[in-house]
């Protein structure tokens, strides 16, 4: 009995062992807070361009910590709906209350993360539950917007040009222009001299 009780205790033992490394590793792959020290920011945005947990957070363009929740609010002095992040940042990273937060994009379809740029050195630093006011990102479709806006106008300009209107349209359709023009510089090799000399009057 004492060898089969002696043997469940190791088997015990080494479950737990297990169990407890197979913890660390899901945290540690997961990059979940609980262990590592650090504190937590606010970011205000107006327009948060579908940010949202577990998102990664850099400085500089590098790593230091994730988003941990995003909720909306009203803002009572600006009397409209706003978005507020909060973010786990590791403690090593020291954040100017002046620098920028914003929501940017890894690639042209690839994850969205917080972007920190620094601020001005000498400033003071933020610390825990500090709230700072993001710099909104363009919408998508502000920029679906302007690329049709640039597309329309493109158009017009082919449009004209091709109807011969202005300038250059009508260098491009009336063929006399072309013939004046290639005359001009004939005539220009055969008389080089002409480009030297004053016109009467001079």
């Amino acid at each position: 009995m004492n060898g089969i009780k002696t043997f469940e205790l190791k088997v015990g033992i080494f479950v737990l062992i297990g169990a407890v490394i197979l913890f660390l590793i899901v945290f540690s792959i997961g990059d979940i807070n609980l262990i590592k020290s650090g504190y937590h920011i606010n970011v205000v945005f107006n327009f948060a361009a579908g940010i949202g947990p577990s998102a990664p957070v850099r400085l500089a363009g590098v790593g230091i910590g994730e988003v941990e929740g995003i909720r909306l609010f009203y803002d009572e002095k600006d009397k409209r709906t706003k978005a507020i992040l909060s973010a786990w940042i590791q403690q090593d990273a020291r954040i100017e209350e002046d620098a920028r937060a914003t929501v940017n994009t890894l690639g042209l379809l690839g994850e969205k993360y917080l972007e920190i740029i620094p601020g001005t050195s000498g400033k003071r630093i933020l610390k825990d539950k500090d709230t700072v006011v993001g710099k909104d990102p363009v919408a998508m479709e502000k920029i679906t917007e302007n690329l049709a806006e640039l597309s329309d106008s493109v158009k017009v300009v082919v449009d004209r040009l091709e109807k011969g209107e202005g300038t250059i349209g009508k260098l491009l359709v009336e063929d006399k222009i072309y013939r004046d023009l290639e005359a001009f510089v004939e005539d220009i090799k055969k008389h080089p001299w002409k480009l030297l000399s004053k016109p009467r009057g001079e």
